[in-house]
């Protein structure tokens, strides 16, 4: 039987907005470093840096740095992302 690489199950998966929202509020709470790796998963997902940068109007190396393990993205910036994924931030109350 031939495996499947489980990175193209998750692209397949977060491809969906819906499944990518559940997939970062999950990484969200696992922490930051947590949270910025899921971002560059679903980065990825939907058609990589390139064409996050393309529709959230950042400079690609800037998007690059951004999703690193060490980004410290500013709130604009990661809120220009996440609505170039279909994304949008909530906040609820506990």
């Amino acid at each position: 039987m031939k495996a499947v690489s489980y990175k193209k199950i998750l692209a397949k998966k977060l491809d969906d907005p819906e499944q990518a929202a559940e997939y970062l509020t999950a990484c969200y709470e696992e922490g930051p470093e947590v949270f910025l790796v899921g971002l560059r998963d679903v980065v990825e997902a939907q058609g990589g840096i390139a064409r996050a940068a393309e529709l959230s109007k950042l400079n690609r190396e800037n998007l690059y740095r951004l999703v690193s393990r060490d980004g410290n993205p500013r709130l604009t910036s990661l809120n220009s992302v996440l609505t170039a994924l279909g994304l949008k931030v909530v906040f609820e109350a506990v």
